[in-house]
This record gives structure tokens, sequence and C-alpha cells, in this order.
């Protein structure tokens, strides 16, 4: 069962077990509101009932304006109730209905500041965390709710996603190329771009393996700047990456704090037996080619 289908995560899991043969069913909001406990408890209820044991609920579903939940009070409510309510109401339904949780979480439940008394490394799954947006915070807030619900769960914070679907960093780089002579990006800002693609084909391998249940880390391989990304998106463009030019966070504030280190170690999701991602330059390559509509958007 896969809930937040509509999204770019959410259409490639489908995708992936459409591919796959999978039986599953697949709820977008419109067909399903997460926030609805007794709506929840149906369609949970109805789909474990139907199928094999062990039945896996992929949860997809997120409030992602970031800098519109800081600044607004129905946002910000909004954000509390998809991301952090709704995963606890998930969770609790598969308790009481034998099904097992995958939970899609986020680099911004830690304070980006980087791990504690490792500079350079990624944040490993049992990292202190702290969030500093309102975003990371209702995250953070799901993660417990689902820890408290449910013992067979899977949480998975990603970052960095992008997708042929909807709006992201990809599709924003390619339209100011076309639109300007040479663009500023943050340079300070580190993190792992993640083909959502390849975080799809992750989480549905994941989710039939017998990887012990807790928290894990699922990103594109190795490490950039959002600069660094956008030189990549315009070297795929086949325009000129010195067109792009490094700059500060603090030369564009955002309403939303945004971390400056956002790399996530993949040693734990490798110690459960489970591929690493690709290494997030060779995804973008792979995902221009699969895709050639991403440069076109």
């Amino acid at each position: 069962m896969v809930t937040g289908a509509g999204g770019a995560l959410g259409t490639d899991l489908v995708r992936e077990l459409t591919a796959s043969g999978e039986r599953f069913r697949a709820f977008v909001r419109a067909d399903l509101d997460i926030t609805d406990a007794g709506a929840v408890e149906a369609a949970v209820g109805d789909w474990a009932g139907g199928v094999d044991e062990p039945a896996v609920l992929l949860n997809a579903a997120a409030f992602t304006a970031v800098d519109l939940a800081e600044t607004d009070a129905d946002a910000a409510r909004a954000a509390h109730a998809v991301n952090a309510d709704a995963p606890g109401l998930l969770a609790a339904a598969c308790a009481r209905h034998g099904a097992r949780l995958v939970h899609v979480s986020t680099d911004y439940v830690f304070d980006g500041s980087g791990p504690e008394g490792r500079p350079g490394a990624g944040y490993e799954p049992d990292d202190r965390t702290g969030a500093r947006s309102v975003y990371g915070r209702t995250k953070e807030l799901g993660e417990q709710r689902v820890r408290d619900a449910l013992d067979a769960h899977h949480v998975v914070r990603t970052a960095w996603v992008y997708g042929d679907t909807g709006s992201n960093f990809v599709a924003a780089m390619v339209r100011l190329a076309g639109q300007r002579d040479t663009l500023d990006v943050v340079d300070d800002q580190h993190g792992s771009p993640t083909w959502s693609a390849d975080l799809a084909a992750g989480l549905v391998a994941l989710g039939r393996s017998d990887a012990p249940f807790g928290t894990l880390h699922a990103t594109g391989g190795g490490a950039t700047t959002w600069c660094g990304f956008a030189r990549a998106v315009f070297a795929e463009l086949g325009a000129d990456p010195e067109r792009v030019h490094g700059c500060s966070t603090d030369q564009f504030p955002r309403p939303a704090p945004r971390p400056a280190w956002s790399v996530l170690s993949p040693a734990a999701w490798t110690a459960a037996g489970l591929a690493p991602l690709p290494d997030w330059r060779d995804a973008l390559h792979t995902a221009v080619e699969r895709h050639p509509e991403l440069l076109s958007r």
C-alpha cells in the first residue's frame, strides 16, 4: 500500500511496484485523507486483510512547503497534521492489522551543524536530532509517533530528492538556465542529491527485506553543495557550468532555516543488507537519459 502516490517519490514507487508485478494499492490525497483516523483505519484494514503477510505500507506523503509552514499559521497546522499526526495514525492502524510500515522522513530533523565530534562525517541514524524549522519539527515528531505506535517499522530519512514530476531543484535550474546569463546558487550547504526513482527502488527492496526494524538513511551516494548540483544540471543541459556562481546562505535568507550539513551516512542501510543508492552524479545523468523531459520543463 502506497500513500502519497501523487508526489514525485510516490509516482516512482508506483512505477517500481508496477514493473515488478507486485500487488499493491496506491492512494493520492483525493483518495485517502491520512489525517482522518477513521479513513486510515478503513483503508489499512481493507488492504492488510486482503493480502498475505506481511502487508507493507509505504508512506511517501508529506507537507513540504517548508517556508510557508514557517510564516503561515494554517500551513503550520497542515504540516503538523500531515507530517506528525498522520504517521502516528498510519502506524497505529498497521499495528492493529499486523502490517509493517516504511515511513519516509528527512534530513531536516537534524540541526544541520553536523554530527557531534565527527566533522565532515555523515549523520548516523542514532545521532542527536534537533530540528530548527516548523517542517523539521513536524517530521521529527512524526518519526516519534511511528516509533511509539508500531514496532514493525522502518523510518527512512532522505534528502535533496528530485524526480521527473512536480517542482524540484533540477526543474528550477533548467528553467533559470533559459532565463538568465548567470546564476547565484548557495555553496555552503552540503548534501546528497537523491533521484526519486533510486529511492523508490530502495524503499521497495527494504519493504521486501528482513532488515531489522528501526531508522535508516538512504540518499544518493557522495555529497556536493547546491552550487555543485546546479553546475551538474547545467552540464547535463550542455550549458556552461561556469555560469553558476557560488554564494553564501546569508545572501539568500529564507523564512525557514536550511541545514548547512545534510549529509546522511548510508552505513546502517548497507549493514542491513541493502544495496546503496547510486552516486548522485551518476544518478543525475541516468535520470536525464531516461527522462529527457527533465531538461525541457
